[in-house]
């Protein structure tokens, strides 16, 4: 669920994968904000998550200690993709927590599985979720965590009353994205989001912005706690 959308050199990469697809074809508006809803990265732009300067430019073991997570824990790493941050999850949660990784696509689930077991880590559940839903059990979640992939749900308002419904009381739903309000971070627009506009689509689905954390070299930390559903 995580988009390859990098210009410059990696335009070539790009054409050559074909990661940005024709899904286009079926994404949307959001009816909020009027934002253009991204196309999903395929499963063949895996290897792009896995790349080694991903620390220098997006610094996400910061991120994760940012999240200040606790032993025991559980953590949902929703669009988890190849696993490259739910490894990462699992180690801050230590042996009694729980990472429910959720992806879309079965050659991901498959990835991150792989993943994991090479990694011998046992506090990992694969979860092949929906596009309008991550397919996780109600109350059951301290954070929930999207990373580079709110931006791409092509159903937002309904994943995010799942999602909602997912968290234990207290509990947290936290987006990294690209910052828009930044036209030097070398993004496509369709790839990053406003702290405004993540604010006006996802409030209205029982959620409020507790936090923005703007410790990270190009993404917002976004941090929400959920509250009661508005009246619709």
């Amino acid at each position: 669920m995580r988009v390859l959308a990098r210009l410059g050199p990696l335009a070539s990469l790009l054409a050559l994968l074909g990661l940005l697809g024709r899904a286009a074809a079926g994404q949307g508006v959001h009816p909020i904000t009027g934002r253009h809803i991204a196309p999903v990265m395929g499963h063949s732009g895996a290897d792009w998550l896995d790349r080694p300067e991903r620390e220098e430019e997006e610094a996400p073991s910061k991120a994760v200690a940012l999240l200040q997570l606790r032993p025991g824990d559980v953590v949902a790493d929703v669009g988890a993709g190849s696993g490259y941050m739910t490894v990462r999850l699992a180690r801050a949660v230590g042996s009694t927590g729980r990472v429910l990784a959720v992806d879309i696509q079965p050659e991901m689930i498959e990835r991150l599985t792989d993943r994991v077991h090479r990694e011998m880590l046992t506090n990992v559940t694969a979860v092949l979720g929906a596009a309008d839903d991550p397919k996780l059990p109600a109350g059951s979640v301290d954070l929930e965590l999207l990373v580079d992939v709110y931006h791409e749900l092509a159903a937002p308002q309904r994943m995010l009353q799942h999602l909602r419904s997912a968290l234990k009381p207290g509990g947290r739903l936290v987006l990294l994205e690209y910052r828009k309000e930044d036209p030097s971070i070398p993004i496509r627009e369709e790839h990053k989001m406003s702290v405004a506009d993540a604010k006006a689509e996802i409030e209205p689905e029982g959620f409020m912005l507790v936090e923005v954390k703007e410790d990270l070299p190009r993404q917002h930390i976004l941090i929400f706690r959920g509250t009661v559903p508005r009246d619709r």
